[in-house]
């Protein structure tokens, strides 16, 4: 008998090679968002997973920089050297980014790493705990103009609106290349309403909820978005799923599609001419079938649990696997693979209370979780 993890990994895999049946032929694949390293909250990734991965679907490199490290005092020096040293050693595929700490000598600690080969900016406001309003953010902002290399800037979860402060600072430095992470989601209307068609800011596709990124389609021009995973929190297929799928339902054109998945990174990278800006594309609304409507309410009644590995007491998955089978005679594309992904999340999950060491829990809370985000991905852009 197959056991769950192995069918886990078998849907997973069939999941790959139908997505990249939809990349545009010769599309170049690049990564605008990764991490390595350890996380203070127990999330790890290392240079040669993050690299197999890219290899299974062709991503030719990323922008990479560190967690959010136990060692990260003082000024994350420690961790910045390691990034560099990853990309040292894998020089055509990991672009290093030096990590910032407003705290502790940050434009010291910028030039430093700027000087070995870093060729980008990090900053992440929630785990450093600083406003878009601080004022040592001019000077970092004037360095990356100085030096000619990007910055990237946490916009998730965990932050109040950012639009106005960071809108200030790039009116101040207009020449700035800024990546806005995981789709502006912690004020995506603000974002969006200030930098909409403004040439050189950008936002990064890493986010959970489909939802969220047709809605920022809709708002800003095709070339302002950049595929990424967030690796190790975000994973292929998923992340390529989430962006093609999303893509789709926006209409983006090929020249479009081929910008998002890794063009206009890649030209971010090497300092070559950027797309000229055009109309947003998006959707004003999404319309499915009420079967699909309701596994994707029930996915999101699970989901925070799943993060959390803690029994799925509310039933949500065995609500979505019920809206499935309905879903399944109904004819709705797609729902066949949800109910498998679905079932078998749900097998996976059954035991995870079981595993009290976290590493060895993750083995399954990982693929339990990627097949619920499949699931809910599917639902979303399935037309119904």
């Amino acid at each position: 008998m197959v056991q769950p993890l192995e069918r886990a990994h078998q849907i997973l895999d069939d999941v790959t090679e139908r997505i990249l049946a939809e990349v545009p032929v010769g599309a170049v694949l690049f990564d605008a968002h990764t991490h390595l390293g350890d996380d203070i909250d127990g999330m790890r990734g290392r240079p040669d997973e993050m690299l197999a991965m890219f290899d299974r679907v062709g991503i030719t490199g990323s922008f990479t920089f560190c967690l959010d490290e136990p060692d990260r005092e003082p000024a994350f020096t420690a961790a910045n050297d390691r990034t560099l040293a990853y990309a040292a050693a894998s020089p055509d595929r990991i672009v290093p980014f030096v990590r910032l700490d407003l705290v502790e000598r940050p434009i010291e600690e910028a030039t430093r790493c700027l000087d070995r080969g870093a060729r980008g900016i990090k900053l992440h406001p929630r785990a450093q705990g600083f406003s878009l309003g601080d004022e040592r953010l001019d000077a970092v902002f004037a360095l990356a103009v100085e030096r000619d290399v990007p910055i990237l800037i946490h916009g998730g979860r965990g932050l109040p609106p950012i639009g106005d402060h960071l809108a200030a600072l790039v009116d101040r430095y207009a020449d700035v290349r800024l990546i806005i992470a995981h789709a502006g989601i912690a004020d995506l209307g603000g974002l969006a309403g200030h930098f909409a068609n403004v040439p050189g800011v950008f936002f990064d596709t890493s986010v959970w909820s489909v939802v969220d990124l047709v809605d920022l389609m809709r708002q800003v021009a095709p070339q302002q978005l950049l595929f990424a995973t967030d690796y190790p929190y975000g994973r292929l297929p998923n992340a390529l799923l989430l962006a093609l799928r999303a893509a789709r339902l926006a209409n983006f054109d090929e020249a479009e599609l081929r910008g998002m998945l890794g063009g206009t990174a890649l030209a971010i990278a090497t300092g070559a001419p950027l797309p000229a800006l055009t109309a947003p594309k998006g959707p004003a609304a999404i319309t499915h079938s009420l079967p699909l409507a309701r596994i994707h309410q029930y996915i999101a009644m699970a989901t925070p649990l799943l993060w959390m590995r803690l029994p799925d007491r509310a039933g949500g998955l065995g609500l979505a696997l019920n809206a499935a089978h309905e879903a399944n005679v109904d004819g709705v594309p797609d729902a066949d693979l949800i109910r498998h992904a679905l079932s078998v999340a749900a097998e996976l999950w059954a035991g995870i209370g079981e595993i009290e060491d976290r590493q060895q829990s993750e083995l399954i809370a990982r693929p339990a979780r990627m097949l619920v985000h499949l699931a809910d991905i599917l639902a979303v852009t399935t037309p119904g």
